[in-house]
């Protein structure tokens, strides 16, 4: 006997991010202020927990033809192979290649809050991205398919009642595919998925946050790498 138990150690990350969002909604006035109390646990869990190859932050996201997104709460990024375009005094701005995936940080899910993250998601998957051949000590490999970036809604709560019931899928459902919310968390009452053939199902879960970041981490592995950015695409901006 080691007095170890996973089931407890899973469960109690959960019952802190739970703690946190709960301390935040009850305690902070300020909407502004309250929202980037959210945000910032988020942060802090997919800081702690992803793996070191793997970078989470609020950002920009830019493509080499000089577009940006809108801002995004939590974007997760490749920090093992992708540069910063800028990062000064807390402002992040990634490129476009670099991106795994964009969420939303909100205290509740409604529709309105939907259809926002869909408009802040659609904006990062709107961006060109470049993707180059990838040598190797044979030759080189042919450039990698651009990945799908995920997007999603993180929140304490939800308006709707039942929380995850049938106008919450519908609205996950409707929209522009572009903007499509692939995974979710409502930290109080479970998780939200959409599968490749963009059918959304919500799942209730007592340790709804541990439950979506291995969902997360599950989907990164499947996405594997993120391509060969053409850093040259960039440099043309130097003029």
């Amino acid at each position: 006997m080691t007095g170890w138990s996973l089931s407890r150690l899973l469960g109690g990350l959960h019952d802190d991010i739970e703690q946190r969002l709960r301390t935040t909604r009850q305690t902070f006035g300020h909407p502004g202020t309250k929202g980037d109390a959210s945000e910032a646990v988020w942060l802090k869990l997919l800081q702690t927990y992803l793996p070191e190859r793997y970078a989470a932050a609020s950002a920009h996201v830019v493509d080499s033809a000089g577009t940006f997104s809108d801002q995004i709460d939590v974007v997760v990024f490749d920090r093992q192979y992708s540069p910063f375009i800028f990062h000064f005094e807390g402002q992040k701005i990634v490129p476009a290649e670099s991106v795994y995936a964009a969420f939303e940080a909100k205290q509740s899910i409604n529709a309105e809050q939907v259809a926002y993250a869909q408009k802040k998601v659609a904006s990062v998957r709107q961006l060109h991205r470049t993707s180059l051949p990838i040598p190797h000590a044979g030759g080189t490999y042919p450039p990698k398919p651009l990945p799908h970036i995920l997007g999603g809604l993180l929140t304490f709560e939800s308006d709707w009642k039942p929380a995850l019931g049938g106008a919450l899928t519908q609205t996950l459902s409707a929209g522009d595919p572009t903007g499509r919310l692939d995974l979710g968390c409502v930290a109080a009452h479970g998780l939200f998925s959409c599968d490749k053939a963009g059918c959304h199902t919500a799942t209730p879960q007592d340790k709804a946050a541990t439950a979506f970041l291995l969902e997360l981490i599950a989907r990164l592995q499947d996405t594997a790498t993120v391509p060969m950015i053409d850093v040259r695409a960039y440099a043309k901006w130097l003029v």
